[in-house]
């Protein structure tokens, strides 16, 4: 399951992350130089740079060139803005035989870049590594890095961490933060605006998705949730077209997570979503939903009306919306998609 988060224990980690996580975005003009790359040092002229957050604050003397990236989001925006990270945390669920998220592999192999070295994970970070890397700076807005970790971090470089609560940060406030910090902010606001683009063409060419409601939920052996419209993998499928199901309104937030525990014995209030969105960790996840009644009873489920993955690349890629995540995830939505809504349309 994806509870709360998904890097040990693969489940865990993608629930957590995307869960606390609001997504809303910004209007400005689009800029393809921004998702092409560009120089490692930003914009000298914009430093020194301050950067608070609920842990510290990072004072950045000078445009960094040596980046580590720790949590998710921070890696590929980084490349993005054309910055290869020095050092990123792992994140082996998602991997690919590389070792390293697909995304991630394919677009440093372009840049014809180093990969990134490994820096641990979670609990487990090596600071004596991130030592070794000699980093000018140290991204983690989005992240669950603790106090201890911070002050640890600090003393190696400036450490941008979350600006609220772990694991819970705006994906374009992400970017905002991760622009300012290299001295690309400018850059940065091409990506914001080039990325909710992409999601409007997709949507553009697929003007009847939107006649279609949807619910995205989650499953774990106790209980049932759904993800509020906000949060970022519900919120792609609402940028392109498809309408939340109206009951998600009436559905009450629980806390810090931005979605709704209703368990299965309310799962016949989704009985009015077109399309059921979904996840599952493994194929033993899978089964284990489907076995359980009252989630295999609605209506979307019977139908096989369902955008369900459990290829774990896929999984987390449609479960972020960043730089490098978007395009890899609209390679594969479409299809899917569209064969969910010929079921859905059978029922």
């Amino acid at each position: 399951m994806l509870l709360p988060r998904l890097r040990t224990s693969g489940v865990a980690l993608l629930l957590t992350a995307p869960l606390a996580l609001s997504a809303c975005g910004s209007d400005s003009a689009s800029d393809s130089d921004a998702t092409s790359g560009g120089s490692a040092g930003g914009d000298s002229a914009a430093f020194p740079v301050s950067i608070e957050s609920s842990l510290g604050t990072a004072e950045i003397p000078e445009a960094p060139e040596k980046v580590v990236t720790l949590g998710q989001g921070s890696t590929e925006t980084s490349i993005a803005l054309g910055n290869v990270p020095v050092g990123m945390e792992e994140y082996a669920w998602a991997a690919d035989e590389s070792g390293y998220t697909p995304w991630v592999h394919e677009a440093v192999k372009e840049e014809g870049a180093k990969l990134p070295q490994f820096v641990g994970a979670g609990e487990e970070l090596d600071l004596e590594k991130i030592v070794e890397l000699e980093p000018d700076v140290i991204l983690a807005p989005w992240s669950g890095i603790t106090q201890e970790q911070y002050d640890s971090l600090s003393e190696i470089a400036p450490t941008v961490a979350y600006p609220d609560k772990a694991w819970s940060i705006d994906w374009d406030q992400q970017i905002e933060i991760i622009g300012k910090a290299l001295g690309k902010e400018d850059e940065a606001t091409n990506l914001i605006t080039d990325l909710d683009k992409q999601l409007a063409d997709e949507a553009k060419k697929h003007p009847e998705w939107a006649e279609h409601t949807f619910s995205y939920v989650y499953t774990t052996p106790d209980t049932l949730g759904v993800f509020l419209p906000t949060e970022q993998r519900a919120a792609i499928v609402g940028k392109l077209g498809l309408k939340p199901d109206p009951v998600i309104k009436t559905l009450k937030e629980t806390e810090g997570t931005d979605s709704a525990v209703i368990g299965y014995e309310n799962a016949d209030k989704l009985k009015d979503s077109d399309l059921i969105f979904t996840f599952y960790s493994d194929p033993k996840a899978k089964k284990q939903a489907l076995a359980n009644e009252l989630y295999a009873s609605i209506p979307a489920i019977k139908s096989g009306a369902v955008v369900a993955a459990d290829d774990p690349s896929f999984v987390t890629a449609s479960s972020m919306i960043n730089p490098l995540t978007v395009p890899y995830t609209l390679e594969r939505y479409p299809d899917m998609i569209d064969k969910a809504i010929a079921k859905a349309e059978k029922k």
